[in-house]
């Protein structure tokens, strides 16, 4: 399991998106990219986490970011999530586990002492040469893109 630190190299990915197109982190060099991961499609917090980079996905763009989601549901689940929100950026289909593993945020999770595998809310600022430059693993789900702009500043 990867413990990415801000000055690693962020791991390059190839995985469909939420329209069955194959997208790759390395599509967006030369970009500042948001890679944040989330646990799942269409529940309260991560329906938060990604309306609010929705609500502020103009204004990280002229900051010169494109916003990336990734979580372990399929194709046809970003895509009714995407549709639902009307969500304007990439959802990543990380079907395999390969990219949440690669990031090291495919943990071992405790809800009401059932123990389980899961992906941890986490947020990845890579700049333009593909190096991380934050990490938030403290994500406020209402503010995330708040967040993102105030490390920025």
């Amino acid at each position: 399991m990867a413990n990415l630190q801000q000055g690693d190299k962020a791991p390059d990915f190839t995985a469909n998106d939420q329209n069955g197109e194959s997208v790759s982190l390395s599509d967006f060099k030369g970009k500042n990219v948001i890679l944040y991961f989330y646990p799942k499609d269409d529940t309260p917090g991560c329906t938060a986490e990604s309306c609010d980079f929705r609500d502020n996905y103009q204004s990280l763009l002229s900051k010169g970011f494109e916003v990336i989601g990734v979580s372990v549901d399929d194709e046809k689940s970003h895509k009714k999530f995407e549709t639902k929100y009307k969500l304007p950026f990439t959802l990543i289909a990380d079907t395999d586990h390969s990219i949440v593993e690669a990031y090291g945020v495919w943990v071992e999770k405790n809800m009401y002492g059932k123990k389980y595998m899961g992906t941890a809310r986490t947020t990845f600022i890579i700049n333009t040469d593909g190096i991380i430059d934050k990490v938030i693993d403290k994500v406020d789900t209402k503010n995330s893109s708040q967040q993102v702009l105030e490390l920025l500043d």
